[in-house]
């Protein structure tokens, strides 16, 4: 089964510039634990990296709940349903 596709070159840069975001975070934690430095200021850290990437797989729900809809027409329902379980699994 093929579900939505993020088709859309200005939607797949945005993701994909905010995973490059992400992954600096997390390089930079690399070398804040390197450095040894206070467990609180690695502790935001981590905190905003979570946050970062939470927020790339909301926006990645929002396109299927965009596109699916879209393709789907009729069957929303099952649409929303597929969603739902996703975010119950993930989320």
């Amino acid at each position: 089964m093929s579900g939505p596709r993020m088709h859309d070159p200005k939607e797949k840069q945005a993701m994909l510039a905010r995973l490059a975001r992400v992954e600096g975070q997390v390089r930079a934690l690399q070398r804040m634990i390197g450095r040894d430095e206070e467990c609180e200021a690695i502790a935001q850290q981590l905190s905003a990296s979570r946050k970062a990437l939470d927020r790339a797989f909301y926006e990645m729900v929002a396109c299927m709940i965009r596109h699916g809809a879209q393709a789907r027409g009729g069957a929303r329902v099952a649409g929303a349903g597929q969603v739902a379980d996703l975010l119950a699994r993930y989320a």
